[in-house]
């Protein structure tokens, strides 16, 4: 008897080279299903445009599926675990097929989903749909997840199997029998009568689908591709498309990533062998972008707590300005600035701007302003057209100086010599910039340097229709090494506390060479084994498919952790820590194994045996982030919050948060993760090992504990007193 499965579709908006799908199409029968649920993304939830890319996404995918036979079922719901419930009581479906995700939101709600679908008896199977490698296949020499690029993909492109050959999309599919309640796109509420008018815009230079995705990948392959590192640095497109402009349909899986690296190899080969050198070039370049796509996830999944710190423990320290004003003049464009102010205009009126542009802004936040660098996060959160969580993360880390490889702390980009390197005719700003369009280049790029009669005649007027630098190029240089010396003064009395004592350690680092600062300084890079775990899961009758999740263990002596040495008072933000203490905590998944098994090479949830009913409805706790509400940035110009600092109050963008109370935590399930007194965020700042959540049957009742932290791998100093792991 064929079985009846449920697709849960999620950022795989397509038909070609979906795992899930065609694994449920070669089953039986497919209910193809897509839970909007804006409560589960919490802070994370899509900007406006982003919203409206997935709503024309999922028209498009409706029509594709029910051409084939079976409809899209779409429903808006606070709580995907109950919706996929109904639908599989309401069809019969005894399996529930979907694509895995590595962003911290999306581990937690996954996991939290398996549990509920395997105490109901129904049998999970899980999919790589989005990598060419997934991110526990890849490791060093001694089983450690890479925290370098150039050695990841070195080892990506050097790995002994190649990414698998994408699928071809099933010729039909068998639907349900009888009628499932649902709604269409517009009943979603992905774009309010407000926005609209807007969001026709987006339609004039965009066409979102997977059809769609599939013709921009023809179009990029055919020209732009053999000329990509020739043009790539371009900020200005007149002369052609100087990047590929599939990362929208990346993000929300139109494209296949695996279909993308395979049709790009076969023009290197053909390349190769005429001995077009320039063509080469150009797919290694574009290969290595997408290999940092690849990175993104992998450093999201192995590090889950890098959407809100950084994954170099120094900068921890470091002294960042809670300035709303400037954070306000830098997403308007009016710093002063012109090529900053052209890319920040472009960014808010279409969502896009071209991948140098994002650089030198971001570069400009968090150099010359020293604004948080998670602030100007989640602002390209909330505006960009293709915002990608893993990517923007590693992009604002990488810039910030807070990964190992990323640019060196004193490092500080000349916003006048960017311009003449990525935009010498002046086009681009005077496209976004309209008071300098009758500046002559000379000065088009500096025009405080211009002398009065050409800002006359140009009819420029400094501090009056156009603004004067916020920040001098000098002063902003000086201001940064004041920051870094402090940075390393604080981080000096950190580790003098660590190794008195006071402070828990970070779990297990290793140092590399220091930037921006003394010689002999280190910078603390936490270590995560990769290999020797898996190793270990493997036991479990577990296929290298399996998807894995952080782990995490209760321990008392956490909360007796003596507090921070930090100087709380200062008028600054340190990272991590905003002001009144607010900072958004790292949520893991507490796991334990269970009895499991592998299918047709993918593996199976909830089949290991008899699984256990659950007598009454589940009852699931809620994953919150912080502590009190705060509007988005890309809504209004003003936050507001707990003030306090120096600039006024930090913003923090999140969903209201009601008032908590102590709630039951049983081994398997995500537990809210709270702050309270005495609990420092060294507890939260530990390196993490992962277990495999598959075939999870065991419900035995965990210790109620106040908090759940990461289990210490090992510490970094000796402590005076060592307290048994839990576990």
């Amino acid at each position: 008897m064929a079985a009846c499965t449920i697709v849960w579709f999620r950022r795989d908006l397509r038909l070609e080279d979906n795992p899930a799908l065609i694994a449920a199409a070669r089953a039986g029968t497919v209910v193809p299903v897509f839970v909007w649920s804006p409560a589960e993304d919490g802070q994370f939830h899509p900007g406006r445009v982003s919203r409206w890319w997935l709503k024309q996404s999922l028209t498009h995918l409706e029509l594709s599926l029910k051409k084939l036979g079976s409809p899209l079922i779409l429903r808006k719901s606070p709580d995907t675990l109950s919706v996929l419930l109904e639908i599989a009581e309401a069809t019969g479906a005894t399996q529930v097929f979907y694509n895995h995700l590595y962003d911290p939101v999306s581990l937690v709600r996954d996991h939290r989903v398996k549990q509920g679908l395997s105490q109901r008896g129904i049998v999970v199977h899980t999919f790589n749909g989005d990598l060419l490698y997934e991110p526990w296949e890849v490791y060093d020499e001694e089983g450690q997840a890479f925290t370098v690029y150039e050695a990841f993909w070195k080892k990506c492109m050097s790995m002994p199997f190649e990414p698998e050959a994408p699928l071809l999309p099933p010729r039909r599919l068998t639907g349900p029998i009888g009628k499932i309640v649902g709604c269409n796109a517009e009943e979603l509420g992905l774009e309010d009568e407000f926005e609209k008018s807007s969001n026709a815009l987006l339609a004039r230079a965009w066409c979102p689908g997977w059809g769609f995705a599939n013709k921009s990948l023809d179009s990029f392959l055919r020209s732009p591709l053999i000329d990509y590192a020739r043009d790539r640095q371009k900020a200005d497109g007149a002369s052609g498309t100087p990047t590929s402009l599939l990362s929208p349909h990346l993000h929300f899986g139109e494209l296949s990533v695996r279909k993308i690296f395979h049709e790009v190899r076969k023009r290197q080969i053909t390349w190769a062998r005429e001995g077009n050198a320039g063509g080469e070039a150009s797919v290694n370049m574009f290969l290595r972008a997408l290999g940092f796509r690849e990175y993104s996830r992998y450093l999201s999944f192995h590090f889950p707590f890098t959407h809100e710190r950084s994954l170099l423990a120094n900068l921890k320290s470091f002294p960042w300005r809670a300035d709303e004003g400037y954070f306000k003049a830098w997403r308007q464009g009016r710093t002063g600035y012109p090529l900053v102010d052209a890319g920040m205009r472009e960014l808010w009126a279409t969502g896009w701007a071209h991948n140098r542009i994002r650089v030198v802004v971001a570069s400009f936040s968090v150099k010359f302003l020293q604004l948080p660098w998670r602030w100007g996060m989640k602002y390209f959160w909330d505006v960009l057209l293709d915002a990608d969580l893993e990517c923007d993360v590693l992009g604002w880390q990488y810039i910030s100086g807070s990964l190992p490889d990323g640019h060196e702390l004193d490092r500080i980009e000349n916003p006048e010599v960017e311009g003449y390197r990525f935009d010498p005719d002046g086009d681009y700003v005077r496209r976004w910039i309209p008071e300098l369009a009758r500046l002559p280049n000379e000065w088009v790029h500096h025009p405080w340097d211009a002398p009065p009669s050409a800002l006359r005649a140009a009819g420029v007027e400094l501090g009056t229709n156009y603004p004067r630098p916020i920040v001098e190029i000098g002063a902003a240089r000086e201001r940064l090494q004041a920051s870094l010396a402090e940075m390393w003064e604080r981080d000096a009395a950190m580790k003098a506390a660590l190794a008195n004592g006071l402070e828990e350690g970070l779990g297990e680092t290793v140092e590399v060479a220091g930037t921006g600062g003394p010689e002999h300084e280190r910078m603390d890079v936490p270590r995560v084994m990769v290999h020797m775990q898996r190793d270990a899961d493997m036991s479990c009758n577990s296929s290298r498919r399996d998807q894995l999740v952080p782990e995490i263990v209760p321990n008392q002596f956490h909360i007796r952790a003596h507090e921070s040495i930090m100087n709380r008072s200062a008028a600054m933000v340190e990272d991590g820590e905003e002001a009144g203490r607010a900072a958004v905590p790292m949520v893991f998944a507490s796991v334990r194994r269970g009895m499991g098994g592998n299918y047709g090479g993918h593996h199976v949830e909830g089949n290991g045996g008899e699984v256990a009913q659950a007598s009454a409805p589940i009852q699931w706790p809620t994953v919150t982030a912080v502590d009190y509400e705060l509007d988005s940035t890309a809504e209004s110009a003003s936050v507001t919050g707990r003030g306090g600092s120096e600039g006024g109050t930090v913003p923090v963008w999140s969903q209201s948060v009601s008032a908590r109370t102590p709630i039951q935590v049983r081994e398997g399930l995500v537990p809210e993760v709270r702050r309270g007194p005495g609990l420092s965020r060294r507890q939260l700042q530990a390196s993490v090992q992962r277990v495999n959540l598959e075939g999870m049957t065991s419900n035995k009742q965990a210790e109620e504990e106040d908090f759940y932290v990461p289990k210490l791998v090992k510490w970094t100093q000796p402590r005076k007193r060592r307290v048994k792991q839990d576990g």
